[in-house]
């Protein structure tokens, strides 16, 4: 048996401690590397999943786990492909590396919501061109006949009026949409706004006894007088609808307050028809719960609001109550 000196003993283990040390060198750059790349994985703003060859997981981040039920409706043969689950949209894309297979899947709701916007303004704004003629041709016509039919006629005619009033709203608000707000403004008085919106109510129609009350004060207004009175008139269209739905009463009431501080004008609208059935939707194109709607008018009454340097809310109240806010002045730069 060859015996060993010490000094090749000391060698030995010095070789190993030197190993050891190597060691554990090697396993903290691969905790380091492996803590970079679930820090790296939980940052990315996707899900993410990285699964074994038996479809286990290796490694997930945050999202993936929120998401954890859509896993399984995934199909990992797939590359790049679209899923719709539970009402939301996600784009799924898959690699395979070494056995192991990645899933990378995004929210792409919000995304397919404004496509199918663009898409259905487009098409609102082809139908509003073609029907515009036409309607101006009835308009022109029945302010016509309304002077030589014989007087007991003449409220059929005024029917006639008060309809394409309402379709020269929907065409107005869906072009307005379809090409954005742009606000011309200049100062005005109150005054002008109240009486145009007195002759849009009467244009209106309506079967029920409804009593308006609209501030009584007069005051100036910067802002674009015909985007303004769009966007009273359509609160005020909604309020008479919601009215006309209330089965339980056979008259309402509509009320606009105002109220300023050093730099808005602030307008609520109370009404007393009925409530509002899904507020999440209250601001979304295209969506409403009225037969007469075509769920432009609050996201274009918001849209104008923001272009005076307001905004337009649901308030917090026990009431059904809209508040409006309309910048008084211009900034001091000079601009809007």
């Amino acid at each position: 048996m060859q015996t060993i000196t010490p000094q090749e003993l000391n060698l030995l283990i010095e070789q190993t401690y030197k190993v050891e040390k190597e060691f554990t060198d090697l396993k903290a750059s691969y905790t380091q590397l492996q803590n970079t790349i679930e820090n790296l994985v939980e940052f990315l703003p996707n899900a993410i999943w990285v699964l074994n060859e038996d479809g286990s997981i290796f490694l997930q981040n945050s999202k993936a786990r929120e998401l954890s039920r859509l896993l399984q409706h995934l199909n990992l043969q797939q590359d790049d492909y679209e899923i719709t689950f539970e009402e939301l949209s996600y784009l799924v894309k898959s690699s395979t590396y070494k056995g192991k297979v990645m899933l990378s899947v995004t929210d792409i709701t919000e995304q397919k919501r404004k496509e199918n916007l663009a898409t259905m303004g487009q098409m609102a704004a082809h139908l509003s061109h073609e029907i515009r003629n036409p309607i101006g041709a009835i308009s022109l016509m029945s302010s016509t006949l309304k002077k030589r039919v014989i007087p007991k006629n003449i409220p059929i005619v005024e029917e006639i009026q008060k309809s394409v009033y309402r379709i020269e709203r929907i065409i107005k608000a869906t072009l307005m949409f379809s090409k954005g707000v742009q606000a011309r403004k200049k100062e005005f008085m109150w005054s002008e706004l109240k009486e145009a919106l007195d002759t849009a109510v009467a244009y209106y129609g309506y079967s029920k006894d409804i009593t308006f009350s609209f501030p009584s004060e007069d005051f100036t207004i910067y802002g674009d007088k015909g985007l303004l009175e769009m966007l009273f008139s359509n609160f005020l269209a909604n309020a008479i609808d919601a009215i006309e739905m209330d089965e339980d009463h056979e008259d309402g009431k509509v009320l606009i307050q105002h109220s300023e501080d050093e730099y808005y004008h602030i307008f609520k609208v109370f009404d007393s028809g009925i409530a509002i059935e899904n507020p999440k939707q209250l601001f979304e194109a295209f969506k409403s719960t009225k037969l007469k709607g075509n769920g432009l008018g609050l996201v274009l009454s918001k849209e104008i609001a923001q272009a005076h340097g307001g905004d337009v809310i649901l308030a917090n109240t026990q009431e059904k109550c809209f508040e409006i806010t309309i910048q008084k002045q211009r900034s001091n730069d000079g601009r809007d």
